[in-house]
This record gives C-alpha cells, structure tokens and sequence, in this order.
C-alpha cells in the first residue's frame, strides 16, 4: 500500500502559455501550453503511475485491474479529474452539461462540474461567471446580438479563492489566472463567445450554440461555497465543498501533523512547499508540482514540513 504519484499529461491550447514550466518546472511541449491534466483517467489524457509495484500503468488500466486500492467502487470510469490551467489568454466563454444531457448527446460521457482554486493571479483580474438572462429567449436573443457585456457576468478574484462551478454555468477564466480545477472526469465544452480570434491557421474555433443554449441554468445562481477551517497540530484543513460529485480540501501543513485513516481513496497535489509523507515505515518526499492517489483505507500517515496541498476524494 504506497502513494500513488502520477506523471501529468499536457495540453496546449490557443490561451496557454509558459506559466507551468516557470511555476512548477515541469518539462511542457510549447509555449502555448494551456492544462497540466495532473491526475486523469480520462481517455484524451490518462495520467501514468511513476512509482512502486504498478509503475508505468495507466491509470485507467489500474482503476479496472486494481478496483480493491479504490474501495471497490460503483463507478465504471474514474469520475475525478484534477487539472492546472495556465490562462496565458481569455478562455473561450463555456458551459458544460450534466450527467443526463451528455449521456445522451456525448456517448456516455460524464458531465461537467468543476471548481476553481485561484492558486494565482494578476492584480485586478476577473473571470467570467454566469449571466443575467431572465428567461432562456433572452439569452438567446443577448447571445445572437452579441451583446456580450451586458449579458455575462464578470467577478473579481484573487489568489487563494475558491469557485464551484456546476454544470449549466456560463463561465470563463480570463487572462493572468493560474488555476487548480477538480472537476468530474470530462472532456465536453460547449462554446458560446470565443472573441472572434483565430489560431495559426487563420480558421476560428467551433462554436456550439444549440447545445449550449439548451443545457444553460437561466436564470443563473450563484452557488458559491462557505469555506470552514479545522486546525489540528501541525494541519490546518479547509473545506471548501463536499458535493455529490466531489469533495474538495486544501490542507496547510507546518510543522509535523497525523493524519487520520480515510475510507475513499484521496487525491492530492502539492501547490507550494515541501514535505516528507510517512506511512508504515516508508518516508514519501513531497514538493510544489507533485500529484498523487492516497488509496482507500490506505491508513493513518505522517506529514512533516511546510506545503500546501490541494485534496479531493469522490
């Protein structure tokens, strides 16, 4: 029974840029690289194990083969999927379906609820979230004029805030933001807006305006969530949300701390600092870019350092 650490797949798109190779010194393929897919089973992207007896298995592969180290779990596909997202530009503006609507107009793909930890940002940046559309013909009437800023909301962020995102939201993450997402294991985007921009080709991206009209939240809501802190010796954890797609944590350790014995498996990155991670005898080094499964009933551990950790568990 040992950590799982996980070598993360990249993504370059349109909007990335050099920030995860700066941050975090990971070897990225090209200056326009938009998403560190840290830890995924997901088809498009599965993350590899890079340690102990299941070394150079893919994480799906392990999630079928091995479903005792995940608790046995109901789920056919490993549901969670943990990202860093370099908004070297504006994202396009999005919106994601729920599990029933991509079921059926996806072949079988989850849906797509997310959240948002704003690890870092430019001063003064904002990001896109939800619109002010009464009825869904306003919406379409607003998204078919193009009057884009009197129909999307934009909010203030800064470093360390949190955002949950359900599927249905209209949202976007805007240039200067470095985020870690948690969100259900998919790959489906509707576009609505991407600024008219073109790539290197000259060509503009797909919009999808039909299905992005239909699986829209109007009116919007903001479900934001109500952070609680628990300080314990030597670990400081916050919830930021227990939903039924995910919870997620982020777990401040200074000094040494135990950690008590949790029945699900746990994933956990490190997005500052450093620490050792002692279970059973065996000492684990843990540092700022490092991703890892905690397997189920993996048992109580030691933590000792100073690092921050992002946490989340089904």
């Amino acid at each position: 029974m040992q950590p799982l650490f996980l070598k993360p797949v990249f993504q370059e798109r349109i909007w990335g840029g050099t920030v995860l190779r700066e941050e975090f010194g990971y070897s990225i393929p090209s200056e326009k690289t938009g998403e560190c897919w840290a830890i995924s089973a997901h088809p498009n992207g599965p993350s590899i194990i890079e340690n102990g007896p299941h070394k150079g298995k893919r994480l799906d592969e392990l999630w079928k083969e091995q479903p005792e180290l995940f608790g046995h779990p109901k789920e056919e596909v490993f549901p969670l999927l943990t990202k860093i997202l370099d908004a070297n530009m504006d994202l396009s503006v999005q919106v994601h379906p729920d599990d029933d609507y991509a079921r059926v107009h996806e072949n079988g793909e989850l849906g797509k609820t997310e959240c948002w930890y704003i690890i870092d940002c430019k001063e003064d940046a904002e990001m896109i979230f939800g619109h002010n559309a009464a009825t869904r013909e306003e919406l379409m009437d607003q998204i078919e004029q193009g009057n884009w800023s009197s129909l999307l909301r934009r909010v203030k962020i800064k470093p360390g805030d949190f955002f949950y995102v359900p599927s249905g939201t209209i949202h976007a993450l805007c240039e200067g933001t470095l985020v870690l997402e948690t969100q259900q294991s998919s790959d489906t985007t509707y576009r609505v807006y991407d600024y008219d921009r073109k790539d290197e080709n000259g060509n503009t991206r797909e919009l999808h305006l039909e299905k992005a009209i239909e699986v829209t939240a109007v009116p919007h809501e903001d479900k934001m969530s109500s952070p609680r802190v628990e300080t314990m010796e030597g670990l400081s954890v916050t919830t930021y949300v227990q939903s039924g797609f995910f919870s997620v944590f982020k777990w401040d350790v200074n000094g040494l701390a135990s950690v008590p014995e949790n029945e699900t498996y746990r994933l956990a990155s490190v997005i500052n600092g450093s620490a050792s991670l002692v279970h059973k005898e065996q000492t684990y080094s843990i540092k700022k870019g490092d991703h890892f499964i905690l397997p189920a009933s993996f048992g109580e551990f030691q933590l000792e350092g100073n690092c921050e950790l992002i946490i989340s568990q089904p």
